[in-house]
């Protein structure tokens, strides 16, 4: 009902297609390609009955991807990934911030503030420190994490507006406020080129947006399987044949779960509860 689409890279770095079961986390399929024209041929061998029962399909921004929902899945809602928003977002906002530093000159306090502490733009307001300055060298001076960021983004006010929107943003995701989203996406403040871009991409997507924020799936689950096969593969020194690669990962999957149904075997041994039955 629930289903997962990605890729990873594989033989001769190319690029595999792979879906996962968004309740189970098993994996349905794995193809040598993502062609549409093979993922629409895939798809297409399951009765209209199966294909009618998929209730989401959560991805990337990979637009086909959703033409291929939309002709394979008519009852399936399109999800979008809410790393992959947060990641546009913080790309789109870096590079504002790169572009606003090179402004000024290297040895000024504006550009010490937007260059060495860049980390801090990147995370969350409420995790910065607030309370107890430290002294940095490169800019000379006793500062909260919070002071930092605030008077490194004060030099600018595009890159002030981008920064309160995606914090904004973060936030409304974390909150699976949709009407927050709703009006952040279509804000009219000076933001960037690039960040403008990314929320015109959202705005083209703001259903399969507003899905993936207010639905609970995730590609969180792929996203972690797409580790292991990259494992996988540095392990192996890399694969020069699909099938080996493919049988590979079947041959993980289930020893993984072998090995889980042991460790709860053994786990059920040792309760008190089995000790007091037997």
């Amino acid at each position: 009902a629930h289903l997962a689409f990605d890729e990873f890279k594989g033989v001769d770095r190319q690029l595999h297609f792979i879906c996962l079961d968004g309740d189970s986390h098993q994996v349905v399929q794995i193809l040598r390609t993502r062609y549409k024209k093979t993922l629409l041929k895939h798809f297409g061998r399951f009765s209209p009955q199966a294909r009618a029962n998929v209730k989401t399909v959560t991805m990337d921004l990979n637009f086909y991807y959703q033409d291929i929902v939309r002709a394979c899945f008519p009852n399936a809602q399109i999800v979008i990934d809410r790393f992959h928003m947060i990641q546009m977002l913080t790309r789109s906002f870096n590079s504002l911030r790169v572009k606003v530093m090179k402004t000024f000159d290297k040895r000024s306090r504006q550009y010490q503030l937007l260059k060495s502490p860049w980390k801090l733009y990147l995370k969350k307001y409420d995790e910065l420190e607030k309370i107890h300055p430290r002294y940095n060298w490169h800019y000379k001076d006793f500062l909260t994490q919070a002071q930092v960021v605030m008077e490194g983004i004060s030099a600018n006010t595009a890159l002030e507006n981008s920064y309160n929107l995606m914090q904004s943003f973060i936030q409304a995701i974390q909150t699976n406020n949709t009407q927050e989203l709703k009006s952040l996406i279509t804000s009219k403040d000076s933001i960037g080129t690039l960040m403008h871009k990314t929320l015109l991409t959202f705005k083209y997507n703001l259903k399969a947006v507003l899905n993936g924020a207010a639905l609970p799936y995730s590609n969180g689950c792929l996203e972690g399987f797409n580790r292991k096969i990259k494992q996988i593969e540095r392990t192996a020194f890399g694969y020069s044949n699909f099938i080996n690669l493919l049988t590979r990962i079947r041959l993980e999957e289930d020893l993984y779960k072998e090995k889980n149904d042991l460790q709860i075997a053994g786990a059920i041994r040792k309760s008190p509860l089995h000790q007091f039955i037997n």
